[in-house]
């Protein structure tokens, strides 16, 4: 049986720092796992996509084309899963082991200012919108 060659991954490596904007190099670096190990890794091979009609109405609503290119919401996609992951671990190790709570979050995103203050405008209406339901549930009860 004939062994799958192994990969070749490219890392980066920082050379210049110009005004905020970093260069960077890539260098060819040979990890361990074979070609079907990296496939399956990877992520994009035939793995469902869970946000495209989201981020196709997102992208439109920013002015992008009405149906922008396949390619670029798949882009967008796997920018969005790597950021909710990397999240979700960093919270994971912020917090008590194995669960990730609503103030470990907060935490993570405490110096930036857009971030924070938007999670904290989504959990103030979470808390509106609970209450809402709570009167219109109790107004709903009562006249039956």
């Amino acid at each position: 049986m004939q062994k799958a060659p192994t990969i070749k991954k490219k890392k980066k490596k920082k050379i210049v720092e110009n005004d905020g904007d970093d260069f960077f190099q890539y260098e060819e670096e040979e990890t361990g796992e074979t070609q079907s190990e990296a496939v399956i890794s990877s992520g994009t091979g035939g793995r469902k996509r869970l946000f495209s009609k989201e981020l196709r109405c997102m992208m439109y609503g920013f002015g992008d084309d009405q149906n922008p290119y396949t390619e670029s919401v798949d882009l967008l996609e796997d920018l969005v899963i790597e950021f909710i992951t990397q999240m979700t671990q960093r919270a994971m190790e912020v917090g008590r082991s194995g669960r990730v709570q609503v103030e470990d979050v907060m935490y993570l995103v405490r110096k930036d200012k857009r971030k924070y203050a938007r999670v904290h405008d989504l959990l103030n209406m979470n808390e509106e919108l609970k209450k809402a339901r709570k009167a219109f549930d109790e107004v709903k009860y009562a006249g039956v």
